[in-house]
């Protein structure tokens, strides 16, 4: 049998993206391990996006905890949940981000440490890629967060502040000239610009910002959320996006931050929330938060358990840790994780339509090894546009097939954008061939 791709780039792709979306620590996460726990709840009773903010408080929301289903993917409990794939890797070490065993129980990071920023318009953390949007209404202050794809190493986000200059529906995106050279040197030459639909990367909405060529925006990639993988625009998904976009008027003020290390309060009880730092941050950031503990130390007269700290520091796992009460008995009434019954569906969730035997398909790959196998299909299926991919028994081998497409020219663009996107080389099969 003839192996049309052994997938040794897929298999570094992947190992490049677990390792640049989370530290893995050696360490489990007890509040995954434990033997016992509570009822499970709907999933309708952990807020996921919207909260009020409690005057002096810096906390927001509550962690779940949710067990897997065979075929579920970390991408796909991501977005369900309103988490990108970066923290919900990160706050669940060593679990397979396409793959994961069924019956695990996962965390689902929905608490947060409020970035140290003024509580007005717009904040984005570009440490935690997540937004936060607050909002007074009669004296009360309401905070909404969602989380964001940023700006890749090569092409960075930019800190400071800036505005929303424009809005735009269903935009049209003018594509730069240095993406175009950049596709162009990888062979795939872009137009000059790409109307809206399925192909448009900005997805059906856009805040334009005071800082020329920045936008927040939607996208054709769901699962590039929690990533740096955009030129330097904020993506969120297509369904933020949209809630965002309607509640934001134009001139509403937006500050761009980094800050890895956070430290807050919440019901007499004190919290650090650490992420991996992004590119040449980590050391400035690490001395700024262990400044403001130590001034906390003087301001108290309490002594910190700088041991914690730095396990909390050296594991990153982005979600809140008690790190000191406040008050006697304050860390025991802390809210523990909500167990979660599992979806129905889970939200955006790739379908794969039904085989045709007068369809056009892409054979991907034959490889011995199934899980290689389904992880590589995995993969595929989360491309934006979508790309339908399945495995496929055959003798002792598993074959990978994307498709069906209902012309010639969907599968080979299907095959372009793999080669591309992938380095994968597929091969076209016309209808009534054997897959």
């Amino acid at each position: 049998m003839r192996r049309f791709v052994t997938l040794p780039t897929v298999a570094y792709w992947l190992h490049s993206v677990v390792l640049g979306i989370c530290v893995i620590a050696l360490t489990g996460c007890a509040a995954t391990r434990q033997a016992w726990f509570p009822p499970v709840h709907p999933e309708s009773e952990l807020e996921r996006n919207r909260f009020q903010v409690t005057p002096g408080a810096d906390v927001i929301g509550r962690l779940g905890l949710v067990k897997l289903e065979e075929g579920d993917t970390l991408p796909d409990v991501a977005r369900h949940f309103s988490v990108g794939i970066n923290a919900i890797s990160a706050a669940n070490p060593g679990v397979d981000v396409w793959l994961p065993k069924a019956g695990e129980r996962i965390t689902l990071p929905l608490n947060f440490i409020l970035p140290d920023a003024p509580r007005k318009g717009i904040v984005i953390n570009l440490a935690t890629m997540r937004l936060f949007q607050f909002k007074e209404n009669g004296g009360a202050l309401t905070v909404s967060t969602y989380p964001v794809g940023i700006g890749t190493k090569e092409r960075p986000t930019p800190q400071g502040p800036t505005r929303v200059a424009r809005k735009a529906s269903r935009p049209t995106w003018y594509v730069p000239a240095s993406i175009a050279e950049d596709h162009r040197k990888k062979g795939d030459i872009l137009p000059a610009k790409v109307p809206p639909g399925p192909e448009n990367p900005l997805g059906d909405y856009a805040l334009y910002l005071s800082r020329s060529g920045y936008l927040i925006h939607g996208t054709n990639k769901p699962a590039s959320i929690g990533l740096k993988a955009s030129n330097g625009c904020m993506r969120l998904y297509p369904e933020h996006i949209e809630v965002l976009f309607r509640d934001t008027a134009v001139n509403t003020p937006v500050l761009i931050v980094n800050q890895p290390y956070l430290i807050g309060q919440r019901d007499g009880v004190l919290y650090m929330e650490a992420h991996t730092p992004l590119e040449d941050s980590g050391t400035s950031e690490l001395a700024r938060i262990h400044a403001k503990l130590k001034s906390f130390e003087r301001a108290s007269a309490r002594t910190l358990d700088w041991d914690k700290i730095n396990t909390v520091q050296t594991e990153a796992r982005g979600i809140p840790v008690p790190i000191l009460e406040l008050r006697p008995g304050a860390e025991q009434e802390a809210s523990s994780p909500l167990r979660i019954e599992h979806p129905a569906a889970l939200y955006g969730r790739p379908e794969l339509p039904a085989l045709k035997l007068d369809a056009w398909y892409v054979l991907v790959g034959d490889m011995r090894d199934e899980i290689e196998a389904r992880r590589t299909a995995a993969i595929i299926n989360h491309q934006g546009p979508p790309i339908p991919a399945r495995v496929l028994s055959k003798d002792s081998s598993y074959r990978i097939v994307a498709g069906p497409f209902s012309d010639g020219g969907k599968a080979r663009d299907a095959a372009k954008r793999l080669k591309i996107d992938l380095d994968i080389d597929g091969i076209v099969i016309e209808p009534g061939r054997t897959i």
